[in-house]
């Protein structure tokens, strides 16, 4: 029994908020697509998803707004030109792996408002939040 708590403990699963319930942007989508889906969702941040529903990587509201002064376009409609893949990050907001272990999610909360949690194919299976670790952190 002890080994089996020791097993749910260790995982990270209990604090995933899946994929079907979380805002996420799919990297085919132009710029103006994801501006309104982030508007939609109200978050400063998203995780991003290739075709085959791999991660790809975080954008956030700093994205858009550099690619708007990059470009010198600055209407919402001038974003319908361009593809979200174009401002994705894959090395902001890294992963871990559904695998990983509490202490892992607990580094990574340090600097990240939200983890992304991929499968061993990459596929995101949603995230966990720091406001969640910390929670959990308070009661344990």
């Amino acid at each position: 029994m002890t080994d089996n708590l020791e097993l749910i403990n260790d995982s990270i699963l209990f604090l995933l908020k899946p994929k079907r319930s979380i805002g996420y942007l799919e990297s085919r989508r132009t710029l103006r697509q994801a501006l309104e889906k982030m508007r939609y969702y109200g978050y400063t941040a998203l995780p991003v998803v290739d075709e085959q529903g791999r991660y790809a990587g975080t954008v956030s509201e700093g994205d858009f707004l550099w690619h708007m002064l990059n470009e010198k376009e600055y209407d919402i409609y001038s974003r319908e030109k361009h593809s979200l893949k174009e401002i994705i990050r894959p090395e902001f907001n890294p992963a871990v792996r559904v695998s990983a272990k509490i202490d892992d999610l607990i580094d990574r909360v340090m600097s990240q408002n939200f983890v992304p949690v991929i499968d061993d194919q990459d596929v995101l299976m949603g995230i966990i939040t720091r406001q969640d670790v910390i929670h959990y952190l308070k009661n344990r």
